[in-house]
């Protein structure tokens, strides 16, 4: 995107600028312009960021530290020397390889499953189930307290849509008493296991009594 004024020849890509120049102003003003966080050491449990100066990192998703562990850096440089950098495609094209199946597999045998599929973040990986499951006939039914990648892949889905207060069982069997009056093929009840603000689980064993 070109935000040089030479390239605003029109008065609507003028207009368009300004009002994303005034939206910044007022995102600032307010307090919630997003500056990023730039890191210049490797990731870790303590992390070097721009201005020199060293913090401990509490917002990051390397919750194992493995990120800078030495043996998976050697792992990945065997592999882009036996494999080259990056994938070149999508998986369903020509972007499966062989390293992609053997984890793949190891994985489903270490959990029990038939078959596991990798995506590259849990995000992503919300945001492609919902759609491939369900169709126009189902029905989801979702906690209102979901992490955003649930409810932006609730969204992208055809399934007709219910939420219910979080962790309220009675609105749970309520929703669902109303979607299998609606005629639902199949109904499916999305929820966090731990919800984001780490005080609540998902009472697991209610919710599978309750989709009975």
């Amino acid at each position: 995107m070109c935000w040089n004024l030479p390239c605003l020849e029109n008065r609507n890509a003028w207009r368009i600028y300004q009002q994303l120049t005034n939206d910044l102003e007022t995102a600032r003003a307010e307090g919630l312009f997003k500056e990023e966080r730039i890191i210049t050491s490797a990731q870790q449990a303590d992390i070097t960021v721009a201005d020199g100066s060293h913090v401990i990192n509490f917002c990051a998703n390397n919750y194992l530290g493995l990120a800078n562990h030495p043996d998976l850096i050697a792992a990945a440089k065997a592999g882009m020397d036996s494999h080259g950098f990056g994938m070149a495609s999508v998986r369903f094209i020509c972007g499966t390889q062989d390293s992609h199946k053997e984890l793949e597999q190891k994985l489903a045998a270490f959990l029990g499953m038939e078959d596991a599929i990798l995506y590259s973040s849990c995000f992503d990986a919300n945001g492609g189930l919902f759609e491939t499951l369900l169709g126009a006939e189902d029905a989801i039914i979702s906690d209102a307290l979901n992490h955003a990648s649930i409810i932006d892949g609730v969204r992208l889905c055809k399934a007709k849509r219910y939420r219910y207060a979080n962790n309220d069982m009675q609105e749970l069997e309520a929703r669902l008493k109303e979607a299998r009056e609606a005629g639902a093929r199949h109904v499916l009840i999305a929820t966090d296991g731990v919800f984001s603000d780490g005080r609540r689980d998902c009472q697991s064993e209610r919710r599978l009594r309750s989709g009975r």
